[in-house]
């Protein structure tokens, strides 16, 4: 089994927490999954959300760097149209070394006309910033002098990868996955659909087939010992992050997210789970290779009730499939 943790540090006004103490209580748990042998933490980063979700994605996984010592570090994704380059390079760089090579990033095109509008990039823009991004972290991160604009530049230091970090893309059309194949170290798609289309490209160019897309093998699971019980407690936050990432969606892009009226529409027809340790250890023993990422403060869940969960994990289901 592979496990994880991830984080996008969601805080609505109904967590009744600061957004301080989410911070600090993300730190303690990322230290103890790497403790206790997770595969990776994950962040990621949108722009002016009025839940607080994280903007800065870079010093939060530089901080998650100087707690860990194993785990692999990922953000996913940076919209690298609202970042320059090459302040990008060296903060990437920068973060690299203090992670010892453990840091991976996949970078995105963005989607949120508001997040646009924000930084006042034309969102027209987005594919051509994002090719410029990827080709400027690969001349950075070779240490070495190479061309940005007409001009020579280096970024230093070089980080602690030869090479620099892995650089993964990010998208949800059969167009992404291609150019994924073409510039990139990997794809990961918000719709899987488009899977298929990167595997092609990637036959096409005599690259080796990454296989079937792996993903989630439970969905965004809470661990609860009374099923009903758990989803009181956690459903509300759910609904808010269903809701959150439904009201951003555009066009017919197939994701797993949707304005829903209800917790119990989750429960119906959702990626979301409440389940007990033994459903949990059910689940993953028969799998062929299962992978478990858990975002244990899920739309604002409290810092308290994802400790819960988390603990139930560790007491109840590691030493069985770990």
């Amino acid at each position: 089994m592979q496990w994880g943790i991830r984080f996008d540090f969601r805080n609505p006004a109904i967590a009744a927490t600061t957004m301080a103490e989410r911070y600090a209580a993300a730190l303690d748990m990322v230290e103890w999954a790497d403790r206790l042998g997770a595969t990776s933490v994950t962040i990621s980063e949108h722009h002016g959300s009025e839940d607080g979700y994280l903007p800065s994605s870079l010093p939060m996984i530089a901080a998650m760097a100087a707690r860990t010592s194993r785990i692999q570090l990922r953000i996913a994704a940076l919209i690298v149209p609202f970042h320059d380059p090459l302040r990008l390079a060296e903060d990437i760089a920068v973060v690299d070394n203090l992670a010892n090579g453990r840091l991976e990033v996949l970078v995105a095109a963005g989607y949120n006309p508001d997040e646009f509008a924000m930084f006042d990039v034309p969102m027209n823009e987005r594919v051509a910033r994002v090719v410029e991004a990827v080709s400027t972290l690969r001349g950075a991160f070779t240490g070495e002098p190479f061309d940005f604009r007409g001009r020579t530049v280096q970024v230093t230091p070089a980080p602690a990868q030869v090479g620099g970090p892995k650089i993964i893309m990010g998208g949800s059309s059969d167009a992404a996955a291609r150019r994924a194949a073409r510039i990139a170290d990997g794809f990961h798609p918000s719709a899987p659909g488009s899977w298929d289309a990167y595997r092609d490209e990637m036959a096409k160019r005599g690259q080796p087939d990454p296989g079937p897309l792996r993903q989630n093998t439970v969905g965004t699971c809470f661990l609860a010992e009374d099923v009903d019980e758990g989803w009181d407690a956690v459903g509300p936050y759910f609904l808010h992050e269903m809701n959150a990432y439904g009201a951003w969606q555009q066009g017919d892009v197939e994701t797993n997210f949707r304005a829903v009226d209800a917790i119990a529409e989750l429960r119906d027809k959702s990626h979301y789970r409440v389940m007990t340790p033994d459903d949990l250890v059910a689940a993953l023993v028969p799998a062929d290779d299962p992978v478990v990422v858990f975002h244990p403060m899920c739309g604002g869940t409290p810092p308290d009730m994802a400790w819960e969960s988390l603990r139930l994990f560790e007491r109840d289901v590691l030493p069985k499939v770990g």
